[in-house]
């Protein structure tokens, strides 16, 4: 598993895969209860539109005989004041949801909706004389019928459940409704409007979801392995050209640099200063190297000579000529030290001197050479610098004077404005 997650591409195509899938499952969980929380409000709206019209017909005094009850996709159940059913759907089996199971009607004079039975009678019906004859019937149907004996009907509640109508069984989204009648009390109204369709869209969003959200979630995770493959390409060059480099030593070589001009780019750039400036180190040293070798093979062989004649010859051993070779390494040595730390970048610290006393010192050490040395100098020459460096650069050039001529060597120091003149 580490292996597999090893590489920056598994790991940014597994990530973005994450947050894709979490947000895809938010976005399907949050789609499929937008719609059917919608769809349950258009369920619930039509089943609140069924029970308002079933208790504005029990409001106007129509019997419960007379209520149209025989829509076998939307149930209904009247309950009175006590809890009893009055009056249900045709062909209702069985229903839950309602806060009543019952379904068939149990107060006296109730009925199934959709008979037409006209001698079924109403609540007014049932406190009339069991010898009235069929107009006094009719006339107390009338009297449910008057316009005046019109109700208040309440605001609606909603719940789910399910019921069974001639064999189906199926779920609804059930709408109450009170309504207050004079002379019948409170009745309550319980409609039902199916959820089946609601229920088939949903499922039709859910398919669609499981199927296409795997398959924008592999395009997803495809896409960023891509993306990140050919981002990370230069990358993959950069550390291949370094370890040809590291392998070859060539540090003439420099890494591509990508035209994307991003953060790889500036990686790429910033790599070859690094190898630029490695290479004139590099080079430094071994230009120090060449000038060490090529400077101490002089002296160190005449020094060699005249120790192995000593060492053969006491008595021919020249003591102050082994001296002053040794004293030309030392000179040596202090200088390529010198050459080495300026070209590091080695700043010596500065110091105010007279470069015209420093001349005149330097030549009265020199009284005794073969070629003498004169000095014609200004009264002060003031200069600014590392007098011990200054001092190393002026024996090297009288060194070098003495040992290419014959006659005399001439130093002059003068002022030019702001500069010191040695020639």
């Amino acid at each position: 598993m580490r292996r597999l997650f090893g590489s920056v591409r598994a790991r940014a195509t597994l990530a973005a895969s994450v947050v894709v899938a979490v947000a895809l499952a938010a976005a399907g969980a949050a789609v499929l209860l937008s719609l059917w929380t919608n769809l349950s409000e258009q369920a619930g709206t039509e089943a609140e539109r069924t029970a308002r019209t079933v208790a504005g017909d029990l409001a106007t005094g129509k019997s419960y005989a007379a209520l149209s009850l025989d829509d076998d996709d939307k149930p209904v159940q009247v309950v009175d004041a006590a809890g009893r059913l009055v009056a249900v759907t045709k062909d209702l089996e069985r229903i839950s949801g309602t806060g009543l199971d019952r379904v068939r009607p149990q107060a006296p004079g109730a009925v199934t909706g959709g008979t037409g039975d006209t001698g079924g009678g109403t609540d007014a019906d049932a406190d009339a004389d069991d010898d009235s004859d069929g107009d006094d019937a009719g006339d107390a149907a009338a009297g449910d019928d008057d316009p005046s004996e019109a109700g208040d009907i309440g605001d609606a509640s909603f719940a789910n459940g399910s019921a069974t109508i001639d064999g189906d069984t199926a779920d609804y989204r059930f709408a109450t409704v009170p309504v207050e009648i004079e002379g019948r009390g409170e009745l309550t109204v319980h409609a039902g409007a199916p959820l089946t369709a609601e229920q088939e869209a949903v499922s039709t969003a859910l398919t669609v979801i499981l199927i296409g959200f795997p398959l924008l979630l592999a395009v997803v995770a495809l896409v960023t392995w891509l993306v990140t493959r050919r981002a990370l390409r230069p990358v993959e060059d950069i550390r291949g050209e370094m370890a040809a480099i590291t392998a070859s030593e060539d540090l003439t070589r420099r890494v591509p640099v990508p035209d994307t001009h991003d953060e790889v780019a500036r990686l790429a750039r910033t790599t070859n200063e690094t190898l630029a400036a490695l290479e004139q180190s590099v080079e430094r040293q071994r230009r120090f190297v060449a000038d060490a070798s090529h400077e101490l093979r002089s002296p160190i062989a005449s020094l060699r000579t005249q120790l192995e004649v000593g060492a053969a010859h006491p008595e021919l051993l020249d003591v102050d000529g082994a001296v002053e070779d040794t004293v030309r390494l030392q000179r040596l040595a202090a200088d390529l030290l010198l050459l080495a730390r300026l070209d590091a970048g080695e700043r010596p610290a500065d110091a105010r001197f007279d470069l015209a006393a420093l001349v005149r010192a330097e030549a009265g050490q020199r009284t005794g050479d073969r070629v003498p040395v004169s000095v014609s100098a200004d009264a002060a020459v003031d200069v600014s610098g590392s007098r011990g460096q200054l001092v190393r650069v002026l024996g090297n050039l009288l060194d070098n004077a003495q040992r290419h001529t014959r006659s005399t060597v001439a130093v002059t120091v003068r002022r030019a404005g702001e500069w010191a003149l040695l020639e």
